[in-house]
């Protein structure tokens, strides 16, 4: 929670809305004075509840994204292997075909 969140809470709620005004002002301004304290507190809540939303979304994206970037590697990995293996086999063909003409040549 925000630290003037966490203030305007603490204010709020030390200065005690409907028991801080006056008992002269009419029943009617206390109550308009609750309902715009209730306003602003519903808004902060929402939000604070939003923020939240919004980091949950956020994370889980990276945390997909992440995965997919792992995904990509192994694959590379894998693809990396596989042509190192055709590299080999093809080197060992043209190797073999090399020292056959070599011996076919002196025989």
């Amino acid at each position: 929670m925000p630290l003037w969140v966490f203030l305007f809470m603490i204010l709020t709620l030390s200065s005690g809305s409907h028991c801080s005004l006056p008992p002269s002002l009419p029943l009617r301004m206390r109550r308009y004075a609750d309902a715009i304290f209730t306003n602003s507190y519903r808004k902060v809540l929402g939000q604070l509840s939003t923020r939240k939303l919004l980091q949950d979304i956020m994370s889980r994206q990276q945390g997909e994204r992440n995965q997919e970037q792992g995904a990509r590697v192994r694959l590379g990995r894998q693809v990396d292997g596989v042509w190192a293996e055709q590299k080999q086999m093809a080197l060992e063909s043209v190797l073999v075909a090399l020292l056959q003409k070599h011996r076919n040549s002196q025989g």
